[in-house]
């Protein structure tokens, strides 16, 4: 019984119920594609990460998100 985990940075705008009921649905068509598995066997877990419970470069989520406005203000009022 595969199970596969989507892991996805939560956003301001959150992922809707029919966007996660896309990706299960597609991921479990591919699993029954490419390796044979019975749909019914199939379990997708969708798992949204807080930005400040993960990050890069030594910066949480929060931080690069923050910078990242930063910059866009910055560098469009030239």
């Amino acid at each position: 019984m595969p199970i596969i985990t989507i892991k996805l940075a939560q956003r301001d705008e959150p992922t809707s119920r029919e966007k996660k009921a896309e990706l299960i649905a597609r991921v479990t068509s591919l699993m029954v594609d490419v390796l044979a598995k019975r749909p019914e066997d199939v379990t997708v877990l969708i798992e949204e990460l807080d930005p400040d419970n993960w990050g890069q470069g030594g910066l949480s989520a929060t931080e690069l998100r923050r910078r990242r406005v930063a910059n866009k203000s910055t560098s469009g009022a030239a």
